[in-house]
């Protein structure tokens, strides 16, 4: 790509990781504190980062970091270099993957925090991603080695899914793209949610066999 092409399509990533933010603020998905930290791919080596808050966030605000973990433009608080590694892990374990989004989004951090996988068993899931349990890492302190290693090692042992929760911690969802992976997150916290709500009815139940392959079949009809 020449300079030009470069930094048009640096902006347009920046304005849509900007809207994603906003888009998760709209559907309610966020904790009360309204932590989160967003990133989208640049390239090989590089994506742009939340600097640290994500209320009212500007796409001038993105810092451009590096996966070894240098900050090549912007600035980033102290507390966000902390999470570097877990976006830069993401990368380097999925390079389909364009954007990663780590909430506290409520029901799905009740999951991490009794290190229950969350089952798949709402359509929204098998729609935007999620078609399995989203499994539990091991928790470590942000950013160390051990929840690094540990994130690596999930990954690894599931090649498919789309997210992780992060024991005692919270939820880490990534996709193509920065709009598709806050549809995900916000369909995973709306399953949470139905999850938690269905034990009052005697528990939730799971989808019939070949619900995925029917969902998938009816989205191409429509799409054709």
């Amino acid at each position: 790509m020449n300079e030009m092409t470069d930094t048009h399509d640096v902006t347009d990533r920046a304005r849509q990781l900007v809207e994603a933010a906003r888009q998760l603020f709209v559907a309610g998905v966020m904790s009360h504190s309204g932590h989160a930290n967003l990133s989208v791919r640049l390239d090989a080596e590089r994506f742009l980062l939340t600097p640290g808050f994500v209320r009212d966030l500007r796409p001038e605000q993105l810092a451009t970091v590096s996966l070894d973990g240098r900050v090549l433009a912007g600035e980033l608080q102290s507390v966000s270099t902390e999470i570097i590694s877990m976006h830069s892990t993401i990368y380097r374990a999925r390079p389909q993957v364009g954007a990663v989004i780590h909430t506290h989004s409520p029901a799905a951090t009740a999951f991490a925090v009794a290190h229950r996988p969350l089952p798949c068993r709402t359509e929204p899931m098998l729609r935007f991603g999620q078609a399995e349990d989203v499994p539990v890492v091991a928790w470590g302190p942000r950013g160390s080695d051990v929840s690094v290693r540990g994130m690596a090692e999930v990954l690894e042992r599931r090649p498919t899914t789309a997210a992780v929760l992060l024991a005692n911690h919270g939820l880490l969802v990534f996709g193509p793209d920065s709009a598709a992976t806050a549809h995900l997150v916000v369909a995973i916290e709306e399953s949470a949610e139905a999850e938690i709500a269905a034990t009052a009815l005697g528990g939730a139940v799971d989808f019939p066999v070949g619900a995925l392959e029917d969902v998938r079949a009816a989205i191409a009809r429509v799409s054709a």
